[in-house]
Formats: C-alpha cells, structure tokens, sequence
C-alpha cells in the first residue's frame, strides 16, 4: 500500500509488530533445502521475516539497515572478501525487549547476535538466542560435532548489558541440540549425543547443581 514519505519515515522508526516469532524448524527446511550455503539460507529467511516484520528493518543490496528506537539506524555490511568476508542477515526480533536477532556467517562459522533497539549495543552469541517468559535470561544450545563449544549457556538479560551466567557442558559432543524454556526457570533440552540414533531430553532448572558459573567477561 502507498504511503506517503512522511508518514512511512515516521512509521518506520515506532511502529515494530509484537507478534514476531521466529521460523519454525519445518519453515527453515523448507526454505534452505536448496539453499547454495549458509550466508545464501540465512538471505532467503530474511525474506520472510522483512515481510512479517515491516518497517523493522530493510535492504539495499550487501546492506542491511535496522531501526533504532526511538530514532536512527544500524547498519550492518556483508563482505565477500576471501579472507574477512561476513553476511548478516534478519532472523527475528523479540519484542518484550525490544532487541533484533541477526544470523551471520564468516566462512563455514555461523552465529548471532543480538542489537538493543534502544542503545545500538550488539551482543554475539554462538547459537539462536530463545528468551525466558520473564524476560531476564537467554538461552543458547551450541552443540555439534565440530566448530562448537559443546555447551547449553544461560545469559543474564538487563538493560545495558547481556552477560554470560551459567554453563552446562554434556560430557558427550552432540548435534541437533536445542533449549526452549518450560517456565522462567525450568529448560527443557534435546540433543543427539555423537555416535547415537535418537536424541536425549533433559530438563533442567537454572537451581540444578549441573550448572557452572561462567567465567566473568
């Protein structure tokens, strides 16, 4: 629908939906099965989210411009170069904390990260970020055969900072690994150790005596 210049800028800057959810597993395959590789898959979702995600975010070429709040942009540039090169790509925006969910990838390395909206501050994390239903943690689930720190990770969420709390480490690597919260502080796990045919699920609140604090950062 047309707007006119105005009343598109000013939109573009307050008005985000809430109702943002991130791809489900079925949507990514769908999408990325015959993706060329992971810089190309994390494009072809950013198609999808600029879509139920309007005046979020937009894209001109090898730049992808985010908006702040309550004012201004993030802009953030692919490279294709052979050594350094990065792609960044939309991947979801969680509302209750106002903050932008971006997929990158650097050679055969992926991760996200993670912009607050409201102080441009980014945050890399090594896996999807799933946060809690009281808004005050993330978790992440970097587990895989190789290139990966094997771990299920709790981060404290505040409004300056999103810092590292606990650590959970399988005592066998694994694959398919993911976390997704049961309560504000009950996570549910399921991963593929190496080697097995069918995936293990734990569940895990943030009191269980498994869990390491993480090294200060």
């Amino acid at each position: 629908m047309l707007r006119t210049y105005f009343f598109a800028a000013t939109l573009s800057l307050v008005s985000v939906p809430a109702a943002a959810t991130p791809l489900s597993p079925q949507e990514i395959v769908g999408l990325c099965g015959s993706a060329e590789d992971a810089a190309h898959c994390g494009r072809l979702i950013e198609e999808v989210q600029l879509k139920r995600l309007p005046n979020l975010a937009r894209r001109s070429g090898n730049l992808l411009s985010v908006s702040l709040y309550p004012s201004g942009d993030a802009s953030f540039a692919d490279s294709d170069d052979p050594v350094n090169g990065r792609s960044y790509s939309l991947w979801d925006f969680l509302d209750p904390i106002n903050a932008v969910v971006l997929y990158s990838t650097a050679g055969e390395s992926t991760s996200f990260i993670i912009l607050r909206r409201t102080t441009n501050r980014r945050f890399d994390l090594p896996a999807e970020p799933r946060l809690s239903p009281d808004r005050q943690h993330i978790v992440t689930a970097d587990m895989c055969p190789r290139l990966c720190v094997n771990e299920i990770a709790v981060w404290r969420v505040s409004p300056e900072s999103l810092r590292k709390e606990l650590v959970w480490m399988p005592d066998e690597r694994g694959s398919d690994a993911t976390a997704t919260w049961k309560d504000d502080n009950t996570l549910a796990i399921e991963y593929t150790p190496a080697g097995a045919d069918k995936a293990t699920r734990v569940e895990r609140n943030l009191t269980d005596s498994i869990w390491k604090r993480a090294a200060p950062q």
